[in-house]
């Protein structure tokens, strides 16, 4: 984003502050991440990868989508080997998606024939990416875009991976045992917080759904919106799964006594800060999601829980170690194969890693209760000693 639009955005957002004397975080973040033409995920920019802010789980390695490609094609032999749909939100430049296609082509070619693979996309930017990076899966007619409400009536997989994470949140604070709300308002020449009565009873009734409130002096995010996309996505689901990927934790940690200040972080060329107020639709603002929240919403909207774990036990139960052995045998040179080792196992391993921050929800509708391939447990894993 050029500098120029940073300064619209600013000029924008400081009018309709003044104007509305003081408007919620949520809505400043919305406009921070999300303003049709400034916004950090609807303009023109770079965001994943080495020359972008941060790294996905599927910029590592695709092996992240050809392990993910394994347990959908499970999914579709439970629906019993029909039409099926897998439709993505928020798929950034497309890559798990080409992975995911790439696998099932090679591995799976009789699903790969009866899948419709639908992205809902709203940044014009990742759409141009995303078309560019599929175009052979596209010219085969499996990939197209629609909108959420395309998708009433799906049978199939709604996948997402860090989406829920940059939803707008609600930033709240308990003081003499009152919730109040951040609301963001000018000072001098640029913006700060001001707390105020919550701006709605949703508020109150997200810590009753979820059995919890902060601590008191406790700063921390309620993303409402995301159990409004949790009801919505049910609804459209006819039968077939929901399978989310994200970064967070159950509410009885993610709202701790101890967690003081939240989890909203901002990202900027790698680097992380806490001031949403800088670079104002430049940096990704993003919070850890409520897994509590998700799966209790899922449960009164009809969704069953089938699974929920940390990312490294589901890829261990998809054959991530098998397959780790597999691609370093086929590496000839000892250092591509040592860099190749270390790069996947930025996947699974808890420090450092991604392997126990980001958690892995599934939810089934009419479907019953199978037993999901990813389930397997680590002590029935064969883990060869060369893994290590």
């Amino acid at each position: 984003m050029t500098e120029k639009r940073k300064n619209e955005l600013e000029l924008l957002l400081n009018r309709e502050i003044t104007t509305a004397n003081g408007i919620t975080f949520a809505e400043f973040m919305q406009h921070a991440l999300y303003h049709p033409e400034h916004g950090y995920y609807t303009s023109a920019r770079t965001r994943i990868g080495k020359q972008g802010d941060f790294f996905t789980s599927s910029s590592v390695h695709s092996c992240f989508g050809r392990l993910i490609a394994r347990q959908l094609e499970q999914m579709w032999q439970l629906l019993g080997q029909g039409e099926f749909i897998i439709a993505e939100q928020g798929a950034g430049e497309g890559h798990l998606c080409l992975d995911i296609l790439d696998a099932l082509a090679a591995e799976a070619p009789e699903f790969y024939a009866r899948l419709q693979y639908r992205l809902v996309e709203i940044s014009p930017d990742n759409r141009l990416r995303q078309k560019d990076v599929l175009q052979r899966h596209c010219a085969a007619g499996l990939v197209d875009w629609c909108q959420l409400d395309d998708l009433q009536g799906m049978v199939g997989c709604f996948l997402s991976n860090e989406l829920i994470d940059a939803f707008p949140v609600h930033l709240v604070e308990k003081h003499g045992g009152e919730l109040r709300e951040v609301y963001v308002v000018t000072k001098d020449d640029g913006f700060s917080d001001e707390l105020r009565p919550l701006s709605t009873l949703a508020i109150k009734d997200y810590f009753q759904l979820v059995g919890i409130e902060p601590g008191t002096g406790n700063r921390c995010e309620v993303n409402l919106a995301a159990g409004k996309w949790m009801s919505q996505i049910a609804s459209l689901l006819e039968r077939g799964f929901v399978l989310t990927i994200d970064y967070g934790y159950l509410a009885e940690e993610l709202y701790a006594p101890y967690r003081h200040a939240g989890t909203l972080l901002c990202y900027h060329q790698h680097q992380t800060n806490e001031d949403p107020y800088q670079r104002i639709g430049s940096q990704d603002i993003t919070a850890h999601v409520d897994f509590t929240a998700l799966q209790k919403i899922g449960r009164q909207q009809g969704l069953d829980l089938l699974y929920y774990g940390q990312q490294y036990q589901f890829l261990m139960g998809l054959g991530f170690l098998e397959l780790l052995i597999e691609m370093e045998s086929r590496e000839a040179d000892p250092q591509k194969a040592q860099a190749l080792r270390m790069n996947l196992k930025t996947l699974i391993l808890p420090e450092g890693g991604m392997g126990e921050t980001f958690k892995v929800l599934i939810q089934g509708k009419n479907v019953g209760m199978p037993e999901l391939i990813c389930g397997k447990r680590i002590r029935d894993i064969n883990i060869p000693a060369s893994a290590f």
